[in-house]
């Protein structure tokens, strides 16, 4: 069949252009998970046609996304073990100012990025953080930014720290049959760590100093207010609907705990009332108070609403919620959060401030606080509502003894294996998966659990959508339209597409951005006649150099709640460094590498 042409470019150039369009759409306009919609894109290319079956599965079978899911493994046997929180908890120390403090917090945060997932990383450091703040009286607003920042930047030196770096070395080795090696982005790794760690101490001013979200929850008598029910009262043997106690102004009921110290919650609406219940509101106080003279209740003697005195099968916990939680724009009434996993809303706190309304009257945005009445073990809480928010507090307290150091050495082991090319990293990444399970570093059932198949999806999508981009041309083209308004200049050529790069992956996965532009760098530089190596390795940094917006980054969505920050507050400081970074990669990089 002769192939249909429209301005140059074949009717499957334009299905990946418009699937490419529609996909990029969906991530920034929808609550649609990542891995649905790249999911979806593959699936539209390999209908129509663009894609073959092979080309269309070979993201799934592409050795960069195994080793990510191998990385998983170890990284989960090195956090069962206590690896991290080992290092968490003796790297920090007490430095003498503020700025001592960004640097003693950075560099042990890019150095553990480096080698481990930068996610993990930070989600272990964040209340470590907060309490080391505290004791400097540092507000959490000042350090968990850079604590984000470090975790990117840490990745750009090695191959395995960020997983873009793991796709376009697969990538390239693809296109040339040459493996780069696990230290390939070592000195421009560490070139722009050291001067984003320097630019973000003259940038620290521009940093918010704001109360952490937490501090609005420290004294539950603030929120919670027991009212006692009297033996004669009226409302004795009705249920609480008919008694008009679970909806009252400014209120939520949270518990009910009998006169024989039975604790309920959460409240159903057909529960029975007897003489003696303290019923526990959460909300505006004074209005739930008016319910004394409204429903002829009485203080309660003292306040029983504590960590120390509630029920053992239930615990007040902090969450976030999610860039992407279908709670956004939301009431708590209107999710199912209480229906399937028993949690109970206390009270709301966005940037820093409690919101001074009735909980369940509280319309949820991205990044609020939200102090939670939940199960005691996280165990029973389910995959839905940890995906929608976000809990740091984990029950798996790790015992730090011998096998601790095991998990160690078999990570050292892997990274001397691949670096020193003894093994191939999908080889050595295996051997150290392995051996994390053999040694009870970590159980299967761990293993499994630790590999976060979303992301594999998201990672295996974009290479998939990285092979439709260069097999319909649309790699060239755009690579001869940079050169026709760049010219010939290498340099050029390469700090325009690192910018535009950056740019792009503020709004989407780092991970597809990398797959993406792969081609078109690879391209212009085989065009120019120039060395692609010094162009994939900019690359790889500039798509990870995501610092001007929260949605760039996941580790960027766990610092949002926690410092209280505006979408602004990373403006300001984000675009300075982007334009910081863009400028020290193009510099060292071309030192490093040779151009011809």
């Amino acid at each position: 069949m002769e192939e249909i042409i429209f301005l140059n470019l074949s009717l499957y150039a334009w299905i990946t252009i418009i699937t490419v369009l529609a996909m990029f759409a969906v991530l920034l306009f929808t609550k649609t998970p990542a891995e649905m919609a790249f999911l979806g894109a593959i699936a539209i290319l390999f209908v129509t046609g663009t894609l073959s079956e092979k080309e269309t599965c070979s993201g799934f079978s592409n050795s960069s996304v195994v080793v990510i899911g191998a990385l998983f493994i170890i990284v989960g046997g090195l956090v069962h073990t206590g690896v991290l929180q080992w290092i968490t908890k003796h790297l920090l120390g007490t430095p003498g100012s503020y700025h001592k403090a960004i640097v003693r917090l950075m560099l042990p945060v890019a150095i553990l990025s480096s080698f481990l997932n930068n996610t993990t990383v930070v989600a272990l450091f964040v209340n470590v953080v907060k309490m080391w703040g505290k004791k400097m009286h540092i507000n959490p607003s000042k350090l968990l930014i850079p604590l984000s920042y470090a975790s990117g930047m840490g990745g750009l030196c090695t191959l395995i720290g960020t997983p873009p770096n793991m796709i376009i070395s697969g990538m390239y080795a693809e296109q040339t049959g040459v493996q780069m090696n696990i230290l390939t982005p070592l000195i421009p790794g560490l070139f722009c760590l050291c001067v984003g760690i320097l630019t973000m101490i003259l940038l620290s001013r521009l940093l918010p100093d704001r109360k952490s979200a937490e501090e609005s929850f420290e004294s539950t008598g603030d929120y919670t207010v027991e009212l006692l029910v009297p033996t004669e009262c009226e409302l004795v043997g009705k249920t609480v609907h008919e008694a008009q106690l679970d909806e009252v102004k400014g209120g939520n009921l949270i518990e009910i705990v009998r006169f024989d110290h039975e604790i309920i919650t959460p409240v159903e609406k057909d529960e029975f009332i007897f003489g003696g219940d303290r019923l526990i509101y959460s909300g505006q106080i004074n209005d739930i108070l008016e319910l004394k003279n409204t429903h002829k209740l009485v203080n309660a003697e003292h306040h029983v609403f504590s960590v120390d005195e509630m029920d053992k099968k239930r615990k007040l916990r902090t969450a976030y919620v999610s860039f992407g939680s279908k709670a956004i724009g939301q009431k708590w009434t209107e999710t199912d959060f209480s229906a399937k996993d028993s949690l109970t809303l206390v009270a709301v706190s966005r940037r820093g401030e409690r919101i001074q309304e009735s909980p369940r009257d509280i319309v949820l945005q991205a990044g609020d606080t939200l102090l939670l009445d939940c199960p005691a073990s996280s165990k029973s809480l389910t995959d839905s509502v940890k995906r929608h928010l976000h809990f740091f507090e984990s029950d798996e307290i790790p015992n730090i003894g011998k096998k601790t150091l095991v998990s160690a050495l078999i990570m050292l082991g892997m990274i001397l294996l691949s670096s020193l090319k003894i093994m191939t990293l999908l080889q050595s990444a295996f051997l150290a998966a392995l051996l994390m399970v053999a040694t009870r570093c970590c159980s299967l059932e761990q293993a499994w659990k630790s590999i976060n198949w979303n992301i594999l999806m998201v990672f295996a999508g974009s290479v998939v959508l990285g092979t439709a981009i260069e097999k319909t041309g649309l790699a060239q083209m755009m690579a001869a339209g940079i050169l026709n308004i760049c010219g010939d200049n290498p340099l050029v050529v390469m700090t325009a597409v690192c910018l535009v790069a950056t740019v792009v992956t503020a709004f989407i996965s780092n991970t597809a951005t990398g797959a993406i532009f792969f081609p078109i760098i690879y391209n212009a530089a085989i065009t120019l006649g120039c060395n692609p190596l010094p162009f994939c390795v900019a690359l790889m940094i500039s798509v990870s150099s995501s610092y001007a917006t929260p949605i760039g980054s996941p580790t960027h969505m766990l610092v949002y709640a926690p410092g209280a920050y505006r979408f602004s507050d990373f403006l300001k400081v984000g675009l300075l460094m982007n334009v910081v970074i863009l400028i020290a990669t193009i510099f060292i990089v071309t030192i490093v590498f040779p151009l011809k």
